[in-house]
């Protein structure tokens, strides 16, 4: 038979309501709280979380939407942002719209049906929509990563253009003037501030835009295969390389190690995303690394305010901008090009 909270205030030898008080997030006075906890552990009592939701109209549940469970700047979000609501008493339903734009909208809507409290979101198709729908329900949210136009909520973002405008300056510094850039969809918001830093940096040093070194993928591995690939294999090919995520830059690690290439004797590249990556390659590669635990944390850390009422209901959002930084490494040189050996193709 199961336990109950009549059994626990029994043997803490309180009343009902004070531990029903403890059990709801309630303060009680530190001797009746140590007689309730003791209870529990004795009894093995679990709190019925349902029962505990409809009386309290929440579920200590909160929704991360996220585009691809598979990326691993996701994967690694998720666990800072579960660790930080742990600690507050709160679980996570974490759902992957698997990059596709009606199944965002759809796992939105399941995460409403399941009563979260409040949503951890990375946008993937970039509508206002599917949050919408949240912000009707006056469900708070938290956007990470990537803004929505025309949607103000609290957002965390890194500094995406100064980042790139760094990498590509350091391309630039070494003597380096046909830069490839490997980015993602051209209408998501971290490809477009990232060209924005590749482009900055260009006109700065004064070296003229040029299409043929600009590729676009998925931000998925196969993707930036493809666009590596590409770049490589044009003619007057680039003499360095920036690949802006995870994704593609272990794209371009693997077409380098399948066509021989020595780095940066002939290439010249430098990744972005995660600085435990930096470290796999020989020479280890020049990074931009950003701070994920921190954005994980500070997500978790948002979205706990509004859940407990901070600001009411109209709030001015806020916009949170973490630094990342660029970590040297030994994978950017001097122009010393070996042209036959990299535009050939691997047999």
């Amino acid at each position: 038979m199961a336990v109950t909270i009549k059994d626990v205030a029994r043997a803490a030898g309180l009343s009902i309501a004070t531990v029903s008080k403890y059990i709801n997030g309630g303060h009680v006075l530190d001797g009746n709280r140590v007689a309730i906890e003791q209870a529990i552990d004795g009894l093995g009592y679990r709190v019925n979380v349902v029962a505990r939701g409809l009386k309290t109209r929440r579920t200590t549940t909160v929704g991360v939407l996220i585009p691809s469970i598979e990326q691993i700047f996701s994967t690694e979000i998720i666990a800072a942002v579960e660790k930080q609501l742990a600690e507050a008493g709160f679980t996570t339903i974490v759902c992957d719209c698997q990059l596709d734009a009606d199944l965002e909208s759809r796992k939105m809507e399941i995460l409403l049906e399941k009563q979260v409290d409040g949503i951890i979101m990375m946008p993937f198709s970039g509508s206002a929509e599917p949050v919408q729908k949240a912000i009707d329900q006056g469900v708070p949210v938290v956007l990470i990563d990537r803004k929505i136009k025309n949607v103000s909520l609290d957002t965390i973002l890194v500094d995406n253009d100064l980042l790139a405008h760094q990498a590509v300056s350091r391309l630039i510094q070494s003597g380096h003037r046909r830069i490839g850039i490997v980015l993602g969809p051209e209408d998501l918001y971290t490809s477009c501030k990232r060209f924005d830093g590749y482009a900055a940096a260009c006109r700065d040093a004064g070296i003229p835009i040029d299409p043929s070194l600009i590729r676009h993928s998925d931000y998925q591995i196969a993707g930036g295969l493809a666009a590596f690939g590409a770049l490589l294999d044009q003619p007057d090919r680039p003499t360095a390389i920036f690949t802006t995520n995870y994704e593609t830059t272990f794209a371009a690690g693997l077409i380098i190690n399948e066509r021989g290439l020595s780095i940066p004797q002939d290439l010249s590249w430098i990744g972005f995303d995660s600085l435990s990556m930096a470290q796999i390659f020989k020479p280890r590669l020049t990074i931009v690394a950003q701070p994920v635990r921190h954005i994980g944390e500070t997500a978790a850390k948002l979205i706990l305010e509004r859940m407990s009422g901070v600001g009411g209901r109209e709030y001015e959002a806020r916009e949170v901008i973490l630094p990342g930084a660029l970590i040297e490494g030994f994978s950017t040189g001097p122009i010393r090009v070996h042209a036959d050996k990299i535009r050939c193709k691997a047999d």
